[in-house]
C-alpha cells in the first residue's frame, strides 16, 4: 500500500501522522509513505528525522486580524495556494497513492482537497476535542473523520462519517523505559521534572519557569529539563537575571527543543505543560503525573476543556494562565514532590485514561478507506 501524510506547522499536527505512520509500518512493513510538508516548517525537522521520504510544497495561513500587512500577507497566501494546487496535483501523479491522510494544519489543506479530487481515499485524524478549520474544512470530502474525543462529533455535520478512536502514540513513547531512559540521561536518584510549553514556546510558561528554576537551583533537591520553544529568543535571558547559573547547575537542562521526548517523558516523575490533546495523550500513556497551564489563546479555549477532564478524574492539577506566576507554579511543584502518594495517585489515575488500542482503532479505518477504492 503507498500512503501520503502530510500535516504540520506544530508538533500536535506532526507527532499523530508519525504515529500512525510507524504503527502503518509495523503492521504492514512492505507500505511505501510519503509525506508533504511545509517548506521550512517543523516537519521538515522532524519527518526526516524519523526517516520517511519527504516532499515540499510551499504554504501559509490566512491572517484573521485584518491589519493592512496582513491583508496583504493574504493575498501572499491566496496565490501560493494556486501554486500548492499545482504542486500538489504533481506529487500524487507521481507517487500514484492508495490512500491519503491529513492530520491538520494548513499545509494538510490542499493536499487533502486536490487528492480528494483526484480520487484517492482520504481520511483526516482530528487530536483536538474542538476541531480545527482545516478539518471542518475537508470532513465532506474525506471518508472519514478520526475523532480523539466524542465531544468532536457535535461540531460536524450529521452527514460526516466520524469515527472515535483515540489518539495514537508513538511506539517510542509506549517503549521508553523509566530506568533506562534515566539511565541513557544521566541522572541520578533525585525526581525529575520536565517542563516544556509546546513546540513552538510559551512565554508565559516559561517566565514562571524561569523563576521555578533559579528557585530549585538554590537547594538542588530536584533535576529539570525545560524546553523552552523556538519563538522564545529572551528565556535564556530571564533565567540569568533571576540568578540562574547553568555552569554550576549541570543537573537543570535547557533545550529549545526537546527531540528525545520519549526518553525525558518516560524519565520524568513530574510533568509541567500545556494541555494539547498530544501532550495529554502521551502522558497519559505513560501514566505521568503533570501540572497543566492550558493555553487561552486557542480557539474555544478547547485546551482548558482538555485539561478539566484530566483534573475532574483527579489525573492532573492545573493552573489557568491568569493565574500563573513563577512563585505559584514553585509552591505546586514542592508540594507534590513531597507529596509522594499525592503523586502516585496522579499518575495512576492519569494511565486510566488511556484509549489503549487506539492505534489499531485507527489502523482498520484507514484499511476500510484503501480498500473501499478497490
Amino acid at each position: 500500500m503507498k500512503v501520503l501524510f502530510t500535516g504540520g506547522g506544530t508538533a500536535g499536527h506532526i507527532n499523530p501522522a508519525l504515529a500512525i505512520a510507524g504503527y502503518l509500518k509495523q503492521k504492514e512493513p512492505n507500505t511505501q509513505i510519503l509525506y508533504v510538508g511545509n517548506r521550512g516548517g517543523m516537519e521538515e525537522r522532524l519527518v526526516q528525522r524519523a526517516g520517511y521520504d519527504m516532499v515540499f510544497i510551499t504554504i501559509s495561513g490566512f491572517q484573521r486580524k485584518l491589519t493592512p500587512h496582513n491583508i496583504k500577507r493574504n493575498f501572499q497566501t491566496i496565490g501560493r495556494m494556486f501554486a500548492a494546487a499545482a504542486e500538489t496535483k504533481k506529487i500524487i501523479r507521481d507517487f500514484a497513492p492508495d490512500l491519503c491522510v491529513g492530520t491538520g494544519g494548513y499545509v494538510s489543506g490542499p493536499v487533502v482537497w486536490q487528492a480528494a479530487r483526484m480520487g484517492v481515499p482520504c481520511v483526516i485524524h482530528e487530536s483536538n476535542a474542538y476541531p480545527g478549520v482545516t478539518t471542518k474544512m475537508l470532513a465532506k470530502s474525506v471518508k472519514s473523520v478520526l475523532l480523539a474525543v466524542p465531544d468532536a462529533k457535535s461540531y460536524f455535520d450529521e452527514k460526516v462519517n466520524c469515527v472515535v478512536t483515540g489518539n495514537p502514540v508513538r511506539g517510542e513513547v509506549l517503549a521508553a523505559e523509566r530506568e533506562a531512559s534515566r539511565k541513557a540521561l544521566g541522572l541520578d536518584a533525585r525526581p525529575l521534572v520536565l517542563s516544556f510549553g509546546g513546540s513552538l514556546g510559551a512565554s508565559a510558561l516559561n517566565r514562571a519557569a524561569a523563576f521555578m528554576l533559579a528557585q530549585s537551583a538554590k537547594e538542588g533537591k530536584y533535576q529539570h529539563i525545560h524546553g523552552y520553544g523556538q519563538h522564545d529568543s529572551k528565556f535564556l535571558e530571564e533565567t540569568r537575571e533571576f540568578g540562574l547559573d547553568l555552569d554550576k547547575n549541570p543537573q537543570i537542562r535547557l533545550l529549545e527543543y526537546i527531540d528525545n521526548m520519549p526518553q525525558c517523558l518516560s524519565a520524568a516523575d513530574l510533568v509541567i505543560g500545556r494541555a494539547g490533546a498530544m501532550t495529554l495523550t502521551e502522558i497519559e500513556a505513560k501514566a505521568k503525573a503533570s501540572i497543566l497551564v492550558p493555553s487561552p489563546n486557542v480557539a474555544e479555549n478547547h485546551q482548558f476543556h482538555n485539561a478539566m477532564a484530566l483534573v475532574r478524574r483527579g489525573a492532573a492539577e492545573m493552573i489557568e494562565e491568569k493565574d500563573l506566576t513563577g512563585e505559584a507554579l514553585w509552591r505546586k511543584v514542592e508540594k507534590l514532590l513531597s507529596d509522594s502518594e499525592r503523586l502516585r495517585s496522579l499518575g495512576e489515575n492519569a494511565g486510566k485514561m488511556e484509549i489503549r488500542d487506539a492505534s489499531e482503532r485507527i489502523y482498520r479505518e484507514l484499511k476500510k478507506a484503501a480498500e473501499s477504492s478497490t
